[in-house]
C-alpha cells in the first residue's frame, strides 16, 4: 500500500441527485412585494395624502382640493408659527382637520378691533384677505377662551385663513403637538390649484 493514498469521497447519495433546487420568488415578484411595502411605510410613518372637504382655508387651501403632508419631521421638531398642519380634530372623533399655526405654547395671543396680536404685535396675515378675526367665544359648545390668553406649553393656537368662516382655536382651544397629524408641503389636486404652501 502506497503512503501517498488519498480518500476517495463518498458518491452523492440517490436522495442528493433528485434533490429539486429551491428557488426564490421570480423577480417582477419580488420587485412588486419591495415596493408595496416600501409604499406602505412611507403612507403611515413618512407621507399622509388628504382630501378638503371645507373652505375653511380660503384662499390658500380650496374646498375639495388634495394635499400632500409630511410626518417625519414631527419626529424632531415642534410645528412653527406659519406651518400649514393637520391634526385630528377635537371635535369629531376620526376627523382630521386643516389649519394655519398662529402662536405656539408660551405666547400670548389678544383679539382687538378684527386684528390678531402675539405677545402684543398685531400679525401681519396675508392669507387671510383681508377678513377681521373676531372671537368665537360666544357660540354655543365653545371653550369660552377669554382675551389675552397666554397658549399652555405643549399646544399650538391653530386658525383657517378664512377667518369668517373656521371652527378653530377660537372655538375648541389650543390643540396639543402630539395631535398634529403632518405638516402641509403642498397642494397636489385639481391641477389648477398645484403648488407650495
Amino acid at each position: 500500500m502506497s503512503d501517498d493514498y488519498e480518500p476517495r469521497h463518498a458518491a452523492p447519495s440517490r436522495e442528493d441527485e433528485y434533490r429539486p433546487r429551491r428557488r426564490g420568488l421570480p423577480w417582477p415578484v419580488s420587485g412588486l412585494i419591495a415596493g408595496v411595502g416600501i409604499a406602505l411605510l412611507l403612507r403611515f410613518f413618512v407621507i399622509g395624502v388628504f382630501y378638503v372637504p371645507s373652505g375653511s382655508m380660503l384662499e390658500t387651501i380650496h374646498e375639495g382640493d388634495l394635499i400632500f403632508g409630511e410626518m417625519l419631521s414631527l419626529n424632531f421638531s415642534d410645528p412653527e408659527p406659519g406651518d400649514v398642519v393637520t391634526f385630528d380634530s377635537p371635535l369629531k372623533e376620526g376627523e382630521t382637520l386643516v389649519k394655519r399655526v398662529v402662536a405656539v405654547g408660551g405666547q400670548t395671543i389678544d383679539l382687538r378691533g378684527g386684528r390678531f396680536y402675539v405677545d402684543g404685535e398685531p400679525l401681519d396675515e396675508p392669507y387671510t384677505d383681508g377678513k377681521p378675526t373676531e372671537s368665537l367665544s360666544g357660540f354655543d359648545g365653545s371653550q369660552g377662551i377669554e382675551y389675552p390668553y397666554e397658549v399652555p406649553e405643549g399646544t399650538i393656537w391653530v386658525m383657517g385663513d378664512n377667518r369668517t368662516n373656521s371652527k378653530d382655536s377660537r372655538f375648541f382651544g389650543p390643540v396639543s403637538v402630539d395631535d398634529v397629524t403632518s405638516r402641509v408641503l403642498f397642494i397636489y389636486w385639481p391641477l389648477s390649484h398645484v403648488g407650495a404652501l
